[in-house]
């Protein structure tokens, strides 16, 4: 097809509104626009076809028989397009929205807040896979992740939700007023860590640590791991979100804190989302900025 013949899209629009309505006035309010720029983008379109659209002989404009033509053409032209928008943008609506998060930022965060969302779309079908291993997000599968990190993940839009760095943390308890100023004073203690993770070997070997933690390891869901982690089973490497009110409380003492600019990210793929994954995108949004970042 040589587009360059085609008359401009704006001024087949414009044709279209006022053959459906017969009237500029209403083929303008259709559009948005003022009955003169109707006006306007019907003789634009006259001249760029050299051919007589409308009749202005009498007091109303009519179609000429060139304008029926070309009417019925675009009503077909425009239905099917209309068509197959509605197609492609109702696909997939019928199917549950699928978010994936840790065990620990579903029960600390997400899950207190859920019911907000709930009330402010009873439409959309809900399901929460929280795991601690990275998933792919792949076309039918996961909608939106909720990701702890520094927001570079190739291929993939992230968006800050909850900035807060990581922490080192444990009971009281555990640590019997030992003095810690190095990771090496934890090694002879038990480390905790959330099913599908590696934090503590991760912030270990960001601080140079080559010597194994001696006492193991005891890796258990999130919920589990707070649970451990207060009554002084282990230390444990948390958002420091998660952990502040047991901190301000002395149930924890925090040991070690790492660098801000981490925190939960909203992650999807690249491009337009489904309504239920865009009411569930700004929905997080507003709980964000109705909530102090760290």
């Amino acid at each position: 097809m040589n587009w360059r013949d085609m008359p401009p899209l704006s001024a087949l629009r414009a044709f279209a509104a006022f053959a459906e309505t017969g009237n500029l006035q209403q083929a303008g309010e259709q559009l948005n626009v003022s009955h003169a720029a109707i006006s306007q983008q019907l003789r634009h379109l006259e001249t760029h076809m050299g051919v007589p659209l409308l009749d202005r002989s009498g007091r109303a404009l009519r179609l000429t028989s060139e304008g029926e033509q070309l009417a019925q053409a675009l009503a077909l032209g425009f239905g099917a397009i209309r068509s197959a928008v509605q197609d492609l943008t109702s696909r997939g609506a019928g199917q549950p929205l699928h978010v994936t998060c840790t065990p620990m930022f579903a029960t600390h965060w997400l899950m207190p807040r859920l019911a907000g969302f709930r009330q402010a779309y009873p439409d959309v079908d809900l399901v929460i896979d929280p795991t601690g291993e990275v998933v792919r997000l792949t076309p039918g599968g996961i909608d939106i992740a909720l990701r702890y990190g520094t927001g570079t993940w190739p291929g993939l839009e992230a968006e800050m939700l909850l900035a807060s760095p990581m922490v080192v943390v444990a009971a009281p308890g555990l640590l019997d007023k030992r003095t810690v100023t190095t990771p090496e004073d934890l090694l002879d203690l038990p480390w905790l860590e959330e099913i599908g993770t590696n934090e503590a070997s991760v912030w270990l070997r960001s601080r140079g640590v080559q010597d194994g933690v001696k006492a193991g390891r005891v890796v258990l869901p999130g919920n589990l791991l707070m649970e451990a982690l207060r009554a002084g089973q282990g230390v444990a490497v948390s958002v420091r979100e998660f952990v502040a009110l047991d901190v301000a409380a002395g149930r924890l003492i925090e040991l070690f804190c790492e660098e801000k600019g981490r925190g939960y990210h909203i992650v999807h793929r690249p491009g337009l989302l489904r309504p239920g994954a865009r009411h569930f995108v700004n929905w997080l949004r507003r709980e964000r900025d109705s909530t102090p970042l760290i």
